[in-house]
Formats: C-alpha cells, structure tokens, sequence
C-alpha cells in the first residue's frame, strides 16, 4: 500500500536542496557578500579591465563584500575581497532631496 503525501527519495532531496540554499543565502546576506547588496551586473568588473567576464560575475556570490557607509548626503560603497580584506574599489554619490531623507 502506497501512502499518498509521503516523503519521496526525490521530495527529501528537494527540500535538503532548498534548505542548503536559503541557509547559504541567510549566511550571504549578514556577511554582505555583493551579490546580496544589490550590486548589478555591470559594476562587477573586479579587476577594472572594462568587460565583464562570468568568473567576475561567479566572484560576487563569494569572494567580494561590501561596506556601505553614510556620511551626510554622501552615501559610499567599498568592495573587498573577502579572503585578503584588500580594496577594490570605491563607488560613492551624493543624495539631495527626498532621497536623503528615505535613507
């Protein structure tokens, strides 16, 4: 007799999977590794070389964080490579207006 609702082989596998993910992405998040910080894929040219490439993409679900930091209107990102803590660069702007008083 086959239980209707019960746990497949498959169903447990897809739900460790799930799980795996979520966690990775919790983890992600409070680590402020950038692909978590809203980082689009056109500013994740690490090496500053003008293009792109899938490695450089691959790099931002692990290797590079961010620190955002605010002074006045002035809001700032700095990348770093996780491992090393060395810089990678800095992206700043200068919020005015109702901007300002959101964030």
């Amino acid at each position: 007799m086959i239980l209707r609702g019960a746990f497949t082989r498959r169903r447990k596998a897809l739900l460790v999977i799930v799980l795996v993910v979520l966690a990775w992405l919790g983890y992600a998040w409070y680590a402020d590794i950038a692909i978590t910080q809203g980082i689009e894929q056109q500013d994740m040219d690490w090496n500053a070389d003008g293009t792109v490439s899938r490695t450089e993409v691959m790099q931002a679900f692990y290797a590079v964080a961010v620190k955002s930091t605010q002074e006045g209107n002035r809001h700032c990102r700095s990348f770093y490579w996780r491992g090393s803590g060395e810089q990678i660069r800095v992206d700043c702007k200068t919020v005015f207006g109702d901007e300002a008083r959101k964030e």
